[in-house]
């Protein structure tokens, strides 16, 4: 009986001969004329899909977002430090989204913190990809590294 049709059968005679192999009649496709069932055991299908689901879990990669945030008026070493941290969450396999804030009249210096940005992409240029050129957002400037494959 494995794997073969029984051609269209009434209901009760389709439940008689699950009965009769000792496992369950299961509808696949509803809204087909008629409506196409399969004798199998149901608790073993499930547990199945649920396994399938389990592995297709656990092989997939969640990539997260990491963000750094300086200022204009960032001191030197300070910014080695935040380099140092861009480094560690790439080598996480995480992307980093660096944002340069402007408050106030720093607004006026946005080629300043354009600069920051070029020291931190010479920084980082052997072990990234940039994803997004530092490009200003408002009261902001924003750039994105992903590490590479």
């Amino acid at each position: 009986m494995e794997g073969k049709q029984l051609g269209i059968l009434s209901l009760a005679d389709a439940l008689e001969e699950a009965a009769r192999v000792g496992q369950d009649l299961v509808e696949v496709a509803p809204n087909s004329t008629p409506p196409v069932c399969r004798i199998m055991d149901y608790g073993k299908f499930r547990y199945q899909q649920s396994k399938k689901l389990q592995i297709a879990r656990k092989s997939q990669t969640v990539i997260q977002v990491k963000e750094i945030r300086l200022r204009p008026k960032t001191e030197e070493h300070d910014l080695d430090v935040k380099i140092k941290h861009i480094k560690r969450f790439l080598e996480e396999n995480s992307k980093v989204k660096i944002t340069m804030m402007f408050r106030g009249r720093e607004i006026a210096y946005t080629d300043l913190g354009r600069t920051i940005m070029e020291r931190i992409k010479e920084a980082l240029e052997d072990g990234c990809t940039i994803e997004q050129q530092p490009r200003l957002e408002g009261r902001s400037m924003v750039m994105v590294v992903t590490p590479k494959k």
